[in-house]
């Protein structure tokens, strides 16, 4: 049977780094991130339509831009909206 590993405070993580940071050893190679390949996306030409008056009328460099920030502001909403229901559904099965 494994044994759980120590979960290692912010400030024990912090001291281990500093006291290896001159070490070259103690390093492994550098981790390469690639940035992901952008996605296209198909919609009815009637919902471009309405997106691009908005993004004019919202001033934005280009309709991209405008539907990545719509996006995102409505991502952010629905997990507020998932996170208070979960904590909601924890709070009446505890009682």
């Amino acid at each position: 049977m494994k044994s759980k590993r120590k979960v290692m405070t912010e400030g024990e993580i912090d001291r281990i780094v500093i006291a290896q940071a001159d070490d070259e050893s103690a390093w492994e190679v550098p981790v390469k991130i690639r940035k992901s390949k952008s996605t296209s996306l198909a919609i009815p030409s009637d919902l471009a339509a309405r997106a691009a008056f908005f993004a004019r009328l919202h001033r934005e460099e280009n309709l991209e831009n405008w539907l990545k920030r719509i996006i995102q502001e409505r991502l952010d909403i629905e997990e507020a909206a998932f996170a208070g229901f979960k904590k909601e559904l924890i709070t009446k099965n505890s009682r």
